[in-house]
Protein backbone atom coordinates (compact mmCIF):
# COMPACT_ATOMS: atom_id res chain seq x y z
CA UNK A 1 0.00 0.00 0.00
CA UNK A 2 1.37 3.33 -0.99
CA UNK A 3 1.61 5.43 1.45
CA UNK A 4 2.19 8.98 -0.96
CA UNK A 5 -1.92 9.54 -0.97
CA UNK A 6 -1.63 9.81 2.49
CA UNK A 7 1.86 12.10 3.09
CA UNK A 8 0.70 14.40 0.45
CA UNK A 9 -2.83 14.81 1.78
CA UNK A 10 -1.40 16.06 5.29
CA UNK A 11 0.80 18.12 4.12
CA UNK A 12 -1.65 19.94 1.61
CA UNK A 13 -4.26 20.01 4.62
CA UNK A 14 -1.82 21.28 7.03
CA UNK A 15 -0.12 23.85 4.42
CA UNK A 16 -3.49 25.14 3.84
CA UNK A 17 -5.08 25.06 7.03
CA UNK A 18 -1.83 27.43 8.48
CA UNK A 19 -2.90 29.71 5.27
CA UNK A 20 -6.55 29.95 5.98
CA UNK A 21 -5.93 30.58 10.00
CA UNK A 22 -4.27 34.16 9.85
CA UNK A 23 -6.13 34.99 6.68
CA UNK A 24 -9.32 33.95 7.90
CA UNK A 25 -8.79 35.19 11.37
CA UNK A 26 -7.64 38.77 10.01
CA UNK A 27 -10.04 38.82 7.60
CA UNK A 28 -13.29 38.01 10.29
CA UNK A 29 -11.89 40.69 12.57
CA UNK A 30 -11.59 43.53 10.11
CA UNK A 31 -14.48 42.54 8.11
CA UNK A 32 -16.47 42.42 11.79
CA UNK A 33 -15.98 46.32 12.33
CA UNK A 34 -17.37 47.80 8.87
CA UNK A 35 -20.38 49.05 8.44
CA UNK A 36 -23.00 46.78 7.56
CA UNK A 37 -23.76 47.47 3.65
CA UNK A 38 -20.37 46.82 3.41
CA UNK A 39 -19.85 43.40 5.66
CA UNK A 40 -22.81 42.25 3.44
CA UNK A 41 -21.10 42.35 0.13
CA UNK A 42 -17.95 40.97 1.34
CA UNK A 43 -19.67 38.44 3.05
CA UNK A 44 -21.11 37.16 -0.05
CA UNK A 45 -17.65 37.32 -2.00
CA UNK A 46 -15.66 35.42 0.82
CA UNK A 47 -18.30 32.72 1.51
CA UNK A 48 -19.26 31.62 -2.04
CA UNK A 49 -16.54 29.05 -2.29
CA UNK A 50 -18.69 27.44 0.50
CA UNK A 51 -22.17 27.35 -1.50
CA UNK A 52 -20.14 26.70 -5.27
CA UNK A 53 -19.95 23.04 -6.37
CA UNK A 54 -15.81 22.16 -5.75
CA UNK A 55 -15.80 21.53 -9.60
CA UNK A 56 -16.45 25.10 -10.22
CA UNK A 57 -13.90 26.69 -7.91
CA UNK A 58 -11.57 23.99 -9.50
CA UNK A 59 -12.19 25.63 -12.80
CA UNK A 60 -12.35 29.35 -12.12
CA UNK A 61 -9.08 29.05 -10.50
CA UNK A 62 -7.87 27.24 -13.93
CA UNK A 63 -9.17 30.47 -15.67
CA UNK A 64 -6.90 32.36 -13.36
CA UNK A 65 -3.68 29.97 -12.41
CA UNK A 66 -3.35 27.89 -16.23
CA UNK A 67 -0.26 28.09 -18.22
CA UNK A 68 -2.33 30.30 -20.79
CA UNK A 69 -4.13 32.49 -18.62
CA UNK A 70 -3.77 35.60 -16.63
CA UNK A 71 -1.23 34.92 -13.45
CA UNK A 72 -0.53 31.34 -14.65
CA UNK A 73 1.19 32.56 -17.29
CA UNK A 74 3.06 35.50 -16.32
CA UNK A 75 4.52 33.29 -13.50
CA UNK A 76 5.34 30.38 -16.08
CA UNK A 77 6.52 33.15 -18.18
CA UNK A 78 9.12 35.24 -15.12
CA UNK A 79 9.67 32.12 -13.08
CA UNK A 80 9.50 29.19 -15.36
CA UNK A 81 7.10 27.67 -12.85
CA UNK A 82 3.64 26.19 -13.54
CA UNK A 83 1.04 26.67 -11.02
CA UNK A 84 -0.90 23.71 -12.14
CA UNK A 85 -0.37 19.92 -11.94
CA UNK A 86 2.02 20.18 -9.23
CA UNK A 87 1.46 18.95 -5.61
CA UNK A 88 1.37 22.21 -4.42
CA UNK A 89 -1.44 23.49 -6.59
CA UNK A 90 -3.68 21.77 -4.71
CA UNK A 91 -2.86 24.01 -1.82
CA UNK A 92 -4.37 26.88 -3.76
CA UNK A 93 -7.69 25.18 -4.56
CA UNK A 94 -8.18 23.63 -0.85
CA UNK A 95 -7.10 27.19 0.85
CA UNK A 96 -10.29 28.90 -1.35
CA UNK A 97 -12.25 26.30 -0.50
CA UNK A 98 -12.05 25.93 2.94
CA UNK A 99 -11.43 29.25 3.52
CA UNK A 100 -14.82 30.46 4.43
CA UNK A 101 -15.17 27.63 7.48
CA UNK A 102 -12.47 29.53 8.83
CA UNK A 103 -13.69 33.26 8.16
CA UNK A 104 -17.48 32.09 9.39
CA UNK A 105 -16.64 30.62 12.86
CA UNK A 106 -14.31 33.32 13.19
CA UNK A 107 -16.30 36.09 12.47
CA UNK A 108 -18.87 34.73 15.06
CA UNK A 109 -16.33 34.42 17.89
CA UNK A 110 -15.15 37.76 17.64
CA UNK A 111 -18.92 39.14 16.96
CA UNK A 112 -19.97 37.45 20.27
CA UNK A 113 -16.79 38.67 21.81
CA UNK A 114 -17.65 41.27 24.93
CA UNK A 115 -15.93 44.75 23.86
CA UNK A 116 -16.09 46.38 27.33
CA UNK A 117 -12.67 44.22 27.87
CA UNK A 118 -10.79 45.75 25.08
CA UNK A 119 -11.65 49.11 25.96
CA UNK A 120 -10.77 48.20 29.60
CA UNK A 121 -7.78 47.04 28.45
CA UNK A 122 -7.15 50.44 26.54
CA UNK A 123 -7.54 52.41 29.02
CA UNK A 124 -5.05 50.52 31.15
CA UNK A 125 -2.77 51.48 28.25
CA UNK A 126 -2.03 48.45 26.31
CA UNK A 127 -1.86 48.15 22.86
CA UNK A 128 -4.06 46.87 20.24
CA UNK A 129 -1.96 43.94 19.25
CA UNK A 130 -1.57 43.16 22.34
CA UNK A 131 -5.12 43.41 23.29
CA UNK A 132 -5.75 41.51 20.14
CA UNK A 133 -3.25 38.23 20.79
CA UNK A 134 -3.70 38.47 24.69
CA UNK A 135 -7.42 39.13 25.43
CA UNK A 136 -9.54 38.81 22.28
CA UNK A 137 -8.19 35.98 20.80
CA UNK A 138 -8.46 33.59 24.39
CA UNK A 139 -11.71 34.87 24.42
CA UNK A 140 -12.69 33.74 20.98
CA UNK A 141 -10.57 30.42 21.42
CA UNK A 142 -13.20 27.72 20.69
CA UNK A 143 -14.50 29.07 17.94
CA UNK A 144 -11.23 29.81 15.77
CA UNK A 145 -10.11 25.99 16.88
CA UNK A 146 -13.74 24.96 15.37
CA UNK A 147 -13.00 26.87 12.71
CA UNK A 148 -9.45 25.38 12.37
CA UNK A 149 -10.33 21.69 12.75
CA UNK A 150 -13.39 21.82 10.09
CA UNK A 151 -11.26 23.86 7.59
CA UNK A 152 -8.52 20.89 8.27
CA UNK A 153 -10.80 18.05 8.13
CA UNK A 154 -12.48 19.86 5.01
CA UNK A 155 -9.10 20.54 3.44
CA UNK A 156 -8.08 16.63 3.96
CA UNK A 157 -11.02 15.08 1.66
CA UNK A 158 -11.26 17.83 -0.63
CA UNK A 159 -11.32 16.42 -4.16
CA UNK A 160 -13.68 18.19 -7.30
CA UNK A 161 -11.51 21.52 -7.09
CA UNK A 162 -7.82 19.79 -6.64
CA UNK A 163 -8.68 16.98 -9.34
CA UNK A 164 -8.91 20.10 -11.82
CA UNK A 165 -6.28 21.90 -10.66
CA UNK A 166 -3.35 19.39 -9.80
CA UNK A 167 -5.40 16.08 -11.41
CA UNK A 168 -3.91 12.57 -10.90
CA UNK A 169 -0.11 11.27 -10.63
CA UNK A 170 0.49 8.58 -8.67
CA UNK A 171 3.47 9.32 -6.37
CA UNK A 172 3.63 12.98 -7.41
CA UNK A 173 -0.52 14.64 -7.45
CA UNK A 174 -2.04 11.88 -5.80
CA UNK A 175 -4.29 12.23 -2.94
CA UNK A 176 -6.32 10.28 -0.29
CA UNK A 177 -9.69 11.18 -2.50
CA UNK A 178 -8.52 10.92 -5.83
CA UNK A 179 -6.62 7.77 -5.21
CA UNK A 180 -10.50 6.58 -3.70
CA UNK A 181 -12.04 7.47 -7.30
CA UNK A 182 -9.13 6.39 -9.45
CA UNK A 183 -9.78 3.17 -7.24
CA UNK A 184 -12.73 2.82 -7.44
CA UNK A 185 -12.77 3.38 -11.57
CA UNK A 186 -11.14 0.36 -11.71
CA UNK A 187 -13.00 -1.72 -9.53
CA UNK A 188 -10.51 -1.88 -6.51
CA UNK A 189 -13.12 -1.82 -3.95
CA UNK A 190 -10.95 -3.25 -1.24
CA UNK A 191 -7.92 -0.92 -1.53
CA UNK A 192 -10.39 1.78 -2.38
CA UNK A 193 -12.18 0.81 1.14
CA UNK A 194 -9.12 1.02 2.83
CA UNK A 195 -7.86 4.45 2.15
CA UNK A 196 -11.32 5.65 2.93
CA UNK A 197 -10.92 4.00 6.59
CA UNK A 198 -7.57 5.81 7.20
CA UNK A 199 -9.75 9.27 5.89
CA UNK A 200 -12.18 9.07 8.26
CA UNK A 201 -9.80 7.23 11.29
CA UNK A 202 -7.41 10.74 10.69
CA UNK A 203 -10.63 12.69 10.63
CA UNK A 204 -12.41 11.30 13.68
CA UNK A 205 -8.94 11.35 15.63
CA UNK A 206 -8.45 15.04 14.97
CA UNK A 207 -12.32 15.78 16.29
CA UNK A 208 -12.32 13.70 19.26
CA UNK A 209 -9.10 15.79 20.33
CA UNK A 210 -10.29 18.94 19.67
CA UNK A 211 -13.46 18.00 21.85
CA UNK A 212 -11.23 17.00 24.35
CA UNK A 213 -9.63 19.85 24.52
CA UNK A 214 -12.48 22.02 24.44
CA UNK A 215 -13.85 20.40 27.79
CA UNK A 216 -10.87 20.73 29.14
CA UNK A 217 -10.86 24.40 28.42
CA UNK A 218 -14.51 24.36 29.63
CA UNK A 219 -13.64 22.86 33.22
CA UNK A 220 -10.33 25.66 33.71
CA UNK A 221 -12.59 28.36 33.00
CA UNK A 222 -15.58 27.01 35.61
CA UNK A 223 -13.25 25.88 38.03
CA UNK A 224 -14.26 28.41 41.07
CA UNK A 225 -11.14 30.51 42.36
CA UNK A 226 -10.03 29.69 45.77
CA UNK A 227 -10.88 31.96 48.43
CA UNK A 228 -7.42 33.42 50.40
CA UNK A 229 -7.52 32.73 54.43
CA UNK A 230 -8.05 36.17 56.35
Amino acid sequence: MDLFPLVNSLRIAGISTVIIFFVGIFAAYYIAKVPSAIKGVLDVILTLPLVLPPTVVGYLLLRVLGPRRIIGAWVLDVFGVRLTMTWWSAIFATTVVIFPLMYRTARGAFESFDETLAYSAQTLGLSNTYIFWRIRIPCCWQGIMAGTVLSFARALGEYGATSMLCGYTPGRTATISTTVYQLWRTNDDELAFRWVIVNMAISFAVMLAVNMLERRTGKVKKRPARKEAV
